[in-house]
């Protein structure tokens, strides 16, 4: 065994072996030449950096520990979220159904059946195949259809924290970023609430029925007793009339324009902008959307006219119009802009809602001769006794009038004018059972519900005394939407439609001519519905 030799090349003595330890970098002192010191101050420095390498190794090792708690733990914390979200999956998983075609999905079987005269048979026959909620792929998006009204309302009674709007790109088009339709949080709260109280308003309500029973009664007074062979009753087309005085009543109640030159300018560029709103998005010059663009463009330099000249004019006189309730907000977030772009896409109402419904009502009075009948004999009970009074009709007369609401609640059941509302996920989500991922869309299908023989006995027949027992307040039944975006025009449309029917089962009786329900891309009549008028006597 080699021996151990110390520096010099000299075997060591006990003492010099501890100098021989020492750390080659051990410093020399020039200036004490005592082994003893020497050695002193060695062992000191030595035994000062082995407790400084011993401090650092134990901070060292104790971060290690650390790191490998932390690892751990998050390790743990990831396997448990990565098997909780595996047993949330296994619990609420993906509704059955099918994505159809590559980029195209299931759309076209989608539009063949909304064609057809009954466009719920899409939905039915994978409502048969995989339940009442399943997946698709429409109109560009992988979708979960639901038609079932517990999840239908759980998805509209949701914030923007769960659901957003979603709409055709051309519609977003068109809306705006500023539309009701489309804003979210605080400011959609404060628009719909300020334009929903107003429309709920019994001031607006009587200005409405006054302007309504006029319009209503100028436009039948030209209607001619006879018709232009003198043996046919004249020919009528209800959707036509019906639209024409609608929006002049909207039009008024929203911006407080009259009849006159700049209303009938208004009509003209609404038609060219309604016209848009379910092109194609192709947004170049000569476009059916860039026309519908160019339409707005000018109604809106209308409308902000109008708001600028109210501006200048602003006195502490009661509300008007929905435009004297928006530009008196205190809140200083509603701009010209956002007020002008929402009066337009109000107007939207008087196109494919109230007459729709006026139209429809009819139509299925015709088929009805025993609904007629008693809705006749009810508006006749009514008005003579008015007569007798000498009073005039208010708009609470027209709503106590309970067979003619029960008859407009089954119209609204039975025609479907808004047949579903879409809706985008903006996170996870699980609805009974079912997951719905993130940026996926989800349609809350109401026409299945409505025609749903296990919630509705006989749902294909128009029935309004069934509205006796039933409640129109429940989820079952959601002709206008729901939640916080809830139509606030419900109560109007209502109160038009009354009035409307009122003077025309008090003063005509009439034969409908056969015509068809085209249900998309919006409902309406194929003929505009025409039925022959004879004045009564």
């Amino acid at each position: 065994m080699q021996p151990f030799i110390c520096r010099g090349g000299t075997p060591p003595t006990p003492f010099k072996f501890l100098l021989c330890t020492l750390p080659s970098r051990t410093p020399k002192f020039p200036y004490s030449t005592s082994p003893l010191l020497s050695l002193s101050l060695s062992l000191s420095l030595s035994l000062s950096l082995n407790m400084s390498t011993w401090l650092l190794m134990l901070l060292c090792a104790a971060v290690l520990v650390i790191i490998i708690i932390v690892g751990v733990t998050s390790i743990f914390h990831v396997k448990s979220w990565v098997l909780g979200r595996r047993k949330k999956l296994r619990r609420a998983q993906l509704p059955g159904g099918s994505l159809g075609w590559p980029f195209v999905g299931e759309t076209i079987d989608f539009v063949s059946a909304a064609y057809s005269p009954c466009p719920e048979t899409f939905m039915e026959k994978r409502r048969l195949l995989y339940g009442r909620v399943f997946k698709s792929h429409i109109f560009g998006s992988p979708t979960i259809v639901s038609t079932d009204a517990e999840v239908s309302r759980f998805v509209l009674q949701s914030d923007a924290r769960s659901f957003v709007p979603s709409y055709p790109k051309s519609l977003t088009e068109l809306m705006g970023k500023s539309s009701i339709l489309l804003i979210n949080g605080g400011l959609q709260r404060r628009v719909h609430g300020l334009i929903g109280a107003f429309f709920k308003s019994p001031h607006l309500k009587a200005q409405i029925t006054s302007d309504m029973q006029r319009y209503v009664a100028s436009s039948m007074a030209r209607w001619p007793v006879d018709g232009p062979d003198h043996h046919r009753p004249h020919l009528v087309r209800i959707q036509d009339e019906a639209k024409l005085i609608v929006f002049q009543i909207l039009v008024k109640g929203l911006i407080g324009l009259e009849p006159g030159k700049e209303m009938d300018f208004l009509k003209q560029q609404f038609q060219e902008f309604i016209a848009g709103l379910m092109s194609l998005p192709i947004k170049v010059p000569g476009s059916r959307l860039y026309r519908s663009l160019k339409a707005k463009k000018r109604m809106a330099t209308l409308i902000q006219k109008i708001i600028q000249e109210k501006r200048r004019n602003t006195n502490s006189r009661a509300p008007r119009d929905a435009i004297d309730v928006l530009i008196n907000d205190s809140s200083n977030l509603l701009t010209d802009e956002l007020i002008s772009d929402n009066m337009i896409d109000l107007m939207i109402p008087a196109e494919d809602s109230v007459p729709v419904l006026v139209t429809l009502a009819v139509k299925y009075l015709s088929e009805c001769p025993l609904a007629l009948k008693q809705l006749e004999e009810e508006n006749m009970q009514l008005r003579e006794k008015k007569l007798m009074k000498g009073e005039n009709l208010e708009w609470t007369d027209y709503m106590s009038l309970s067979f003619t609401q029960h008859a407009i609640a089954e119209t609204l059941r039975m025609g479907n004018i808004i047949s579903g509302i879409m809706r985008k996920a903006v996170r996870d989500v699980e609805i009974k059972g079912h997951f719905i991922p993130k940026g996926w869309c989800v349609f809350t299908y109401f026409r299945s519900v409505h025609l749903d023989e296990s919630l509705y006995e006989d749902p294909y027949k128009f029935n309004p005394w069934r509205w006796k027992e039933k409640d129109i307040s429940t989820w079952s039944f959601t002709p206008f939407g729901g939640g916080q975006r809830l139509c606030p025009g419900l109560d109007l449309a209502r109160l038009e439609a009354s009035i409307f029917l009122h003077h025309l089962v008090t003063n005509f009786t009439w034969v409908a001519e056969d015509d068809q329900i085209v249900n998309f891309p919006t409902v309406r009549m194929k003929g505009r519905m025409p039925i022959r008028v004879k004045r009564k006597s």
